[in-house]
């Protein structure tokens, strides 16, 4: 019997959770939720269940990582459901992989439930995809954070020249540097970069240049954004939909036509 769901929430559109996640939720006794999942979400757990919140800010976690290992433990050994339910994907950035080394050590059962990560649902929101076979063959999901003691200019002239497209996670604050080491390590100055900021959500909002003028252009984005950086981003100008479907609902609810 499965004690613990590791759960990718998606992106953040309600719509965008899988099947079982959903089931993962309703079924739960215990959730341990995420700052970036769609709180909505939370109306689906079952009478009486117990919600937990872990989540993280830039700078502020509610609950440190030990910890939340720690209470996934707890509550599977007393016998409850458990559902950690993560923003995107858990696998993915999301340190659902540290979660489940715990649970395996402690000889817990569990189970991986793949969300939709924001890496691929962000962009693709905005009108850019990840692959074309006009424009990319390959693509590379990457951290704007490498991990502690890492050396900052032999990942950035591994990830630079590697892949036609980055999308890049946790890297927003990080955007001037990220240039530069994009610049230095062999991609032109006219490469095409997006931000996406609350990647399919109301609050979504898109942002376009290139190396030399994004820092400038998208000085009021924050996070939670994501970085693409490759010649997809010019699809954008064909292939954007959401936000103009947003921009119509507008419309329509300020001439009163729904």
């Amino acid at each position: 019997m499965t004690n613990v769901y590791i759960v990718g929430a998606g992106p953040g559109d309600y719509d965008l959770i899988t099947v079982k996640g959903l089931k993962a939720i309703q079924k739960a006794d215990v959730i341990l939720y995420d700052r970036l999942i769609n709180q909505e979400l939370l109306d689906e757990a079952k009478e009486g269940a117990e919600l937990v919140f872990c989540g993280k800010r830039p700078d502020h976690h509610a609950l440190s990582q030990t910890t939340i290992n720690h209470l996934l433990c707890k509550y599977a050994r007393k016998g409850k459901v458990v559902t950690r339910l993560k923003g995107g994907d858990p696998f993915v950035f999301g340190r659902g992989g540290e979660e489940a080394e715990e649970l395996a050590k402690r000889n817990i059962p569990y189970e991986i439930v793949p969300g939709i990560t924001s890496g691929i649902a962000a962009p693709a929101y905005a009108g850019i995809p990840v692959t074309h076979r006009d424009y990319s063959s390959s693509v590379a999901f990457i951290s704007g954070v490498n991990k502690q003691g890492g050396d900052e200019e032999a990942y950035w002239e591994r990830v630079s020249k590697s892949m036609d497209t980055l999308c890049i996670y946790m890297g927003v604050k990080k955007l001037p540097l990220i240039c530069e080491r994009l610049l230095k390590y062999g991609r032109p100055l006219h490469t095409p970069v997006a931000l996406v900021q609350w990647g399919t959500t109301k609050e979504q909002k898109t942002v376009t240049g290139t190396i030399e003028d994004i820092v400038e252009k998208s000085k009021r984005i924050e996070n939670p954004a994501m970085i693409v950086v490759g010649d997809v981003v010019r699809l954008r100008e064909r292939l954007q939909w959401f936000e103009s479907s947003l921009e119509e609902d507008l419309k329509e609810i300020a001439t009163g036509v729904v």
